[in-house]
């Protein structure tokens, strides 16, 4: 027996001798980030915004409140978990390869007399016969790593999922409140034009302004009133959308106002390197690009010989009574040596393939390695241009109520003044304010896209 297994080894180094000398190199592709792909900024300081806890970033009662039940509702969460399972499942099929397959069966056979005399009438076995391919040059434990590396795709799946949901509400959210100050702001200042309306209807009385002041003015009224339902409208659509990301039916939501969001975590970015363990879909992409590596292994091994072992013993008789009672016992060993020669073409090919869909993951992965990249240096950017404008917008915003409340008391004691100059600083009034609230949702939501980009919102 040893004699033998000798012979096969040799017949198999042979072999795998020529082949290799036919086959290129292999080599899993490089998965560094470099230093300079979050641009101009400073990376020295380790600390990552991504990962910090989502319930530390939004501390706001009813955002934390939408954001747990849409993890716990939203249908997509459920889709991720199901892919889990479904890699989980190929997983443990990969591994069972691994071991020998077993099998039990029962066989009976029945035949006439045949002429010669020669022959059994009857035969019964009872038995159990296994296989088992020796995995000499890895084939099945490549298939092994790329069945893992799937699963674990999978679960960073999920945890692109989370991060992309936590953000999606978060955005929606912060877009509420922008809304419902916008609109605070529209209906304040129709107010004040209808003040403005009454008290021009008192000056025409006394001829102190004429009727185009006052027609002018009564319009500027319902310039104001006419976006209100366009505001109302948007507000409505949004309540729909975070009703549907919660996984639950259109419906109004309880929040905040825009004035009391705060943010206080620290805008850190870490260094490039910590995108490669956290950012999710980062992460996915590397596990793709490692199966892929592993595919193209077995397929190259698909040229190698396969040694299969396969044994089968039972119990053998002529009759069933004696076959429980008094059996004769058999058993067979027998090993094989398969080499594919005819295939060799088509097995070409599939290394061909499967080379090919490794090159295809491998740009996959710097595609989007660098978009992530590009991702955070641009929300990094965007926050300190708002905060920047929300510093000069509140200076603007000063000097226009100002503007307003001194062309309004100029109309009532002097005849160089008219409406239109009280409307111009009205109507400019208006625009700056609801800037300012763009200014600040800009501000809210750069925090949300910085904080997606770095990977965070799964933890």
């Amino acid at each position: 027996m040893c004699r033998i297994l000798k012979n096969i080894a040799f017949i198999l180094i042979a072999l795998v001798t020529v082949l290799l000398s036919s086959c290129s190199a292999l080599r899993m592709p490089d998965t560094k980030a470099e230093n300079e792909l979050y641009r101009d900024l400073d990376t020295s300081d380790t600390t990552n915004l991504g990962a910090v806890p989502w319930r530390e970033i939004f501390t706001d009662t009813y955002l934390q409140e939408m954001i747990s039940k849409a993890i716990s509702n939203n249908p997509d969460v459920g889709i991720a978990v199901a892919r889990i399972r479904k890699a989980e499942a190929a997983f443990r099929q990969s591994t069972a390869e691994l071991f020998p397959s077993l099998n039990a069966g029962f066989n009976a056979q029945y035949q006439s007399k045949s002429s010669t005399g020669f022959g059994l009438p009857e035969l019964y076995q009872l038995y159990g016969s296994t296989s088992w391919e020796a995995d000499i040059f890895g084939k099945l434990r490549s298939a092994r790593k790329a069945s893992l590396a799937s699963l674990l795709g999978s679960e960073a799946y999920r945890r692109a999922v989370l991060t992309d949901l936590v953000a999606s509400v978060a955005m929606n959210y912060y877009a509420l409140l922008a809304l419902d100050a916008q609109l605070s702001i529209t209906r304040q200042t129709l107010d004040r034009r209808i003040r403005n309306t009454e008290t021009m209807e008192v000056l025409k009385q006394n001829d102190v302004i004429t009727g185009a002041d006052l027609v002018l003015s009564q319009a500027s009224r319902y310039s104001a009133e006419v976006s209100i339902p366009d505001l109302e409208q948007r507000i409505y659509e949004t309540e729909n959308t975070l009703s549907l990301l919660m996984g639950e039916n259109p419906h109004p939501v309880d929040r905040g106002t825009l004035d009391e969001q705060d943010i206080s975590a620290e805008l850190k970015t870490g260094v490039p390197a910590q995108l490669l363990s956290n950012r999710p879909d980062v992460l996915q992409a590397e596990y793709r690009l490692r199966s892929s590596y592993e595919l193209a292994k077995v397929a190259r091994r698909s040229f190698y010989p396969a040694l299969t072992v396969t044994g089968r013993g039972g119990l053998s008789e002529t009759s069933i009574d004696a076959l429980f009672n008094a059996p004769v016992f058999f058993w067979n060993i027998t090993a094989g040596l398969f080499q594919p020669v005819f295939n060799f073409g088509l097995n070409r090919e599939r290394y061909r393939s499967s080379r090919a869909d490794m090159e295809e993951s491998r740009e996959s992965f710097r595609k989007v390695l660098l978009n992530a990249g590009a991702e955070v240096t641009e929300a990094l950017h965007r926050y300190e241009n708002a905060t920047e404008k929300i510093a000069i917008r509140g200076n603007q915003i000063g000097y226009l109520e100002k503007a307003v409340e001194y062309t309004t008391e100029l109309l009532k004691y002097t005849s160089t003044t008219s409406y239109i100059d009280v409307l111009t600083s009205e109507v400019n009034l208006l625009s700056a304010q609801l800037a300012g609230v763009n200014d600040r949702l800009q501000q809210l939501q750069s925090v949300v896209q910085l904080y997606q980009s770095l990977g965070g919102g799964w933890k």
